[in-house]
């Protein structure tokens, strides 16, 4: 992981509170228990702690973390 520039950065209270908002969103909207908690604390983690988030779920993320930079790898050139 070094050698591509990839380091670990644990999540703190800040990404857990940001992705439990969203979670909440997502279930006072009607939201249904088929998104995982886990989808919703990776894109607080990015929205805290990175500067982009890189997903094939641009909707749902766009929606719920509003002001992070998705990439979506099935619509980047060459592809």
């Amino acid at each position: 992981m070094t050698t591509l520039g990839v380091a670990f950065d644990p999540a703190d209270a800040r990404c857990a509170e940001v992705a439990g908002e969203a979670w909440s969103r997502y279930r006072k909207r009607g939201g249904r228990r088929t998104r995982l908690v886990p989808d919703f604390l990776v894109a607080g983690h990015a929205l805290v702690r990175a500067d982009r988030f890189l997903t094939r779920d641009r909707g749902f993320t766009r929606d719920y973390f509003a002001g992070l930079t998705v990439l979506d790898p099935s619509r980047s050139p060459g592809s």
